[in-house]
């Protein structure tokens, strides 16, 4: 059985994916966990629903709309963290980033509470306040460290490595579900997964690209000798999983030169006019192709005259930026080859010449990295000896325009029209008598439209460059900022957030949301106390505070939100009056012990993290106003006067980190080779404020816009063309398209049915497009039937074993006295099964219902074995991998080496290879002896058959 759903993504004019694949069993894979740029809670809300009976998460690619919600449901959803979690090294380490680079750019990414939950916590007390309007009360965000620790809890894959998972907790066993990644172009690490489980082999490719470009390789479609065959394990899955968006779109003329030189020119044609471009993009996936480009493009620049290049500055900008390329430079392994190439060519030459530096693929000469919004407005205003604007190319994250640095420096360039806009990704249609969403959806429809004119311009090489007019036209900005919360908001908060923990330390008590609640409160507590600290039994003392808030509680407001003393269970000591004993007779579990939540332990990569301050002598402590600075308090009581050493005290109400020590402690910067500031403690280092209960408050503002727009497509994926060619190649049983606008779905839908339905011939439903919470049942099409097997018939099985799974084959006879016949009948295109009571019978259809014996499989009498013996052809059965036949071999002195992709020489005459099919061939070759080759070439062909299984007639 396999059940597909959609939960976002489907038919919609967002990015964002969510998808649930229900396998048999119950077995639950969810496979990314995106957002778009709204940040809506509301479209979580299923997804909650699904996380207490997930096996597994998977992950495809570090960008938003296919994690930007995992630290969200890291830290506000129950046993979410408790799932295991599966992606490739550049995701984990990009995305990691780019989360960090989220929360600390747009508080709407913390999410707004709704009206309903903060109504329902203020009416459980006993002094409930009136809501009268939408307070915009927001969740905590997590942390920078927060969301380090979340990003470490996915186990990290390699490509083209099957690997067994381990279930969640409450999981049902996975019964050999293997999952194996391959490379999907588009991102870094982007992943087409292939989950094989039982009959089922369901490949899903979300967002791939099938061309190779300057950085990232292309999709893994293709190998094998001929190269124009799929490879043999993503082929002819029983289900393919394919992404629409981008299906209506035309391939480029001239391909990948021609896209890079048509964004070279673009640049060329404003900055030569004194003016600025900013190129919108994210901020860990497609912006390595763009900085990779311009880098390169910048250092041939240098080497002209007459280039415009040569004075424009340069600038990439993202407040986590600098974390990025350091992630990026360690994982060169995962790119296109000619990155690899060029690594190795330019560490050469560095040996020979000492002097030569940053010369590396992202070793940036001219690409000067930005993480401050003070920075940004120095460069803006920046101007040369005479006054005169100076050229200026900014890339700048987000591509939405809603959030990041890309949306401050639009703001500022709009009253300029030598100033220019690159868009990148083309846009999604709104809904027609929707209103526009986003800066960006505004201005590709402004390109698309072309109302106020178009700028042609011609290259050197004859090239039309098209740039549109904006016209002065007026677009709404909106700016949204934290607010503290004060009065009556700060109380229902608190009421919120004690009901929160209530609940869930009932129903999961010692559990992981447990513990982030605890931070969420002590949060709380901290922006209301004068100090706070972060050792053990702070965090202990915080608890107490809930748990008395919870004891307050009266009967008859615990039966408003729904707990009854059977809710409570063993809790009931904690949570009600008077209560002192707990009847444990038959009882199980943690049913029968006193309830206590047990906090984890934090590890890092060299164990338990200690406190080395907790170690101090007393002589040793740095002490000012008489407080121990260990645990990083200081109370704000003296601002303005002077300490013990004669230092002001500023008022400030930051908390200060660097490198990895946690939130809360002063230590001195790590500096680098240079004396400033380390690249590496960027992501966990920089500067962040206290982020204690707040609420959104949003400000609208009317701009007029008068730059100049223009589009280069560098969103790096699938074409129509690729589509088309590639699908039918992959020859899926079923095919489920999501991932794209309805019309893009709808229209690629079309033409794979033609293609697909003439392939296998049949009138059943073979193309899906399904919307978003609809299920699909894409199971294969088998026949499966139950039958005894005598004993005499089981004494002479022989089986063998393949990676695990025992292998026979069975000539017999079915007793003819028992035997009966199956009559199944089509119900509206739909097999009814064969059902199977726990007396082990058969209920026939078509029988009316009754039940009869099932049949017997026996021996065969000797005088027909003879008869058969001829009619069943061996066959070899298991997968041949050439780097474990290398290993073999050498193990019993050998020389095998690896000449080329797909083969393998042994002892310099005996030639191994494996086509893209599967399909092995062993072939003799060389100048050595015969007797020498031939006895080389005997013992390849006994190992190989002794890691298959002869499953004979």
């Amino acid at each position: 059985m396999f059940t597909f759903c959609s939960l976002l993504g489907a038919q919609s004019e967002s990015a964002a994916s969510q998808s649930l694949l229900e396998l048999d069993g119950g077995v639950k894979v969810l496979i990314d966990v995106g957002w778009d740029e709204l940040f809506d809670g509301e479209k979580l809300k299923e997804l909650e629903k699904q996380v207490p009976t997930l096996s597994l998460v998977l992950l495809t690619h570090a960008t938003v709309a296919h994690l930007g919600a995992f630290a969200h449901c890291c830290k506000h959803f129950p046993l979410f963290q408790r799932v295991p979690i599966y992606a490739t090294l550049p995701v984990i380490q990009l995305g990691r980033t780019l989360i960090q680079d989220l929360y600390l750019s747009t508080p709407v990414a913390s999410t707004i509470i709704p009206r309903e939950s903060l109504s329902e916590a203020s009416y459980s007390y006993s002094q409930a306040i009136n809501i009268n309007e939408d307070p915009n009360i927001l969740l905590q965000p997590p942390t920078a460290d927060e969301v380090a620790s979340y990003f470490a809890l996915i186990n990290p894959l390699k490509y083209s490595q099957p690997h067994q998972p381990i279930p969640s907790p409450w999981s049902p066993p996975l019964n050999g579900l293997t999952i194996t990644a391959y490379n999907a172009g588009h991102t870094l690490g982007g992943t087409i997964w292939h989950i094989q489980h039982g009959l089922e082999s369901i490949v899903y490719a979300v967002d791939w690209n099938q061309a190779k470009e300057n950085v990232l390789a292309g999709a893994a479609w293709l190998g094998g000798g001929r190269g124009a065959e799929v490879i043999e394990q993503l082929r002819k899955p029983t289900a393919l999983i394919c992404s629409t968006r981008g299906a209506e779109r035309a391939a480029l003329p001239g391909g990948l030169k021609k896209r890079d030189e048509l964004l070279i020119d673009m640049i060329k044609s404003s900055v030569s006019k004194g003016g600025i471009v900013l190129i919108p993009t994210d901020s860990s996936a497609r912006v390595l192709e763009l900085a990779w480009l311009l880098e390169h493009r910048w250092r041939s620049a240098a080497k002209e005259d007459d280039s415009p290049l040569k004075t424009t500055k340069l600038y990439l900008a993202s407040n986590n930026i600098r974390a990025t390329m350091r992630f990026t430079r360690s994982m060169l392994e995962w790119m296109e080859d000619g990155i690899v190439r060029e690594f190795e060519a330019n560490s050469g030459e560095d040996k020979r010449n000492q002097e030569s530096s940053g010369s590396g693929p992202f070793d940036f000469q001219h690409l000067r990295l930005l993480e401050r919004r003070g920075q940004i407005d120095r460069i803006l205003n920046e101007t040369d000896n005479l006054g005169r604007s100076v050229g200026k190319v900014i890339i700048a994250s987000d591509a939405s325009l809603e959030w990041g640095f890309s949306k401050d420096v639009l703001r500022k360039i709009t009253d300029d029209r030598r100033n220019l806009v690159i868009l990148t990704e083309k846009m999604g249609h709104t809904q027609q008598g929707a209103a526009r969403i986003g800066l960006a959806r505004t201005l590709w429809s402004w390109w698309e439209e072309r109302q106020d004119g178009v700028a042609t311009e011609m290259t050197a090489q004859g090239q039309s460059l098209e740039q549109v007019y904006s016209g002065g036209r007026k677009v709404e900005y909106n700016t949204a900022t934290r607010v503290p919360l004060e009065g009556e908001d700060l109380v229902v908060y608190q009421q919120f957030l004690a009901t929160q923990r209530q609940l869930q330390n009932t129903l999961q008590p010692g559990g992981g949301t447990a513990l982030a609640l605890e931070s969420s409160a002590d949060v709380v507590d901290d922006a209301s106390s004068d100090s706070s600290s972060d050792s053990e039994e702070s965090d202990t003392e915080q608890q107490g505070k809930a748990l008395n808030i919870s004891a307050t509680m009266g009967q008859a407001n615990r039966k408003k939100i729904g707990l009854s003393d059977e809710d409570l269970g063993i809790n009931i000591l904690l949570r009600k009056k008077n209560v002192h004993d707990y009847d444990v007779r038959g009882k199980k579990g943690r049913e029968k012990m006193f309830p206590i939540a047990i906090r984890k332990k934090r590890h890092d990569d060299y164990g338990e993290l200690i406190r080395p301050e907790d170690f101090l002598r007393a002589e040793e402590r740095d002490e000012i106003d008489g407080q121990d600075m260990r645990t990083g308090n200081i109370k704000h009581q003296n601002i303005g006067g002077k300490n013990k050493i004669g230092a002001v005290i500023a008022p400030t109400d930051r908390r200060i980190s660097y490198g990895n020590n946690r939130q809360g402690r002063i230590d001195e910067p790590q500096f680098g080779i240079f004396g400033e500031v380390d690249d590496g403690a960027v992501d966990e280092g920089i500067e962040q404020e206290t982020i204690g209960p707040s609420r959104l408050q949003l400000s609208k503002e009317t701009i007029s816009i008068d730059f100049r727009l223009a589009f280069v497509d560098f969103s790096g994926l699938h074409d129509q063309r690729s589509l088309q060619m590639l699908i039918p190649l992959i020859e899926p049983r079923k095919l489920i398209l999501v991932g794209g606008m309805e019309d893009e779905t709808l229209a690629l839908a079309a033409v794979c049915r033609k293609s697909l339905s003439a392939r296998f011939s049949t009138k059943e439903e073979i193309v899906f497009t399904p919307k978003m919470g609809e299920y699909v049942d894409a199971s294969v099409d088998t026949n499966a039937w139950a039958v005894k097997l005598t004993d005499s018939l089981v004494k002479h099985l022989r089986w063998q074993d393949v990676k695990g799974l025992g292998v026979v084959t069975v000539t017999g006879r079915l007793d003819s006295k028992r035997a009966i016949e199956l009559d199944v009948h089509e119900d509206e295109g739909s097999n009814k099964k064969q059902k199977l009571n726990s007396d082990s019978t058969a209920i026939v259809p078509g029988n009316g219902g009754q039940f009869t014996e099932m049949p017997t499989l026996d021996i065969l009498p000797s005088s027909m074995q003879s008869a058969t013996r001829t009619v069943a052809q061996p066959l070899h059965v298991g997968d041949l991998r050439l780097a474990d036949l290398r290993k073999v071999m050498q193990a019993l002195g050998h020389v095998a080496e690896f000449r080329g992709e797909g083969t393998l020489l042994i002892d310099g005459g005996v030639i191994v290879r494996k086509s893209g099919t599967g399909r092995v061939e062993v072939e003799s070759v060389g100048f050595m002896g015969a007797e020498v080759r031939g006895a080389s070439f005997y013992a390849v062909k006994e190992r190989i058959y002794a890691g298959l299984a002869v499953v004979g007639g």
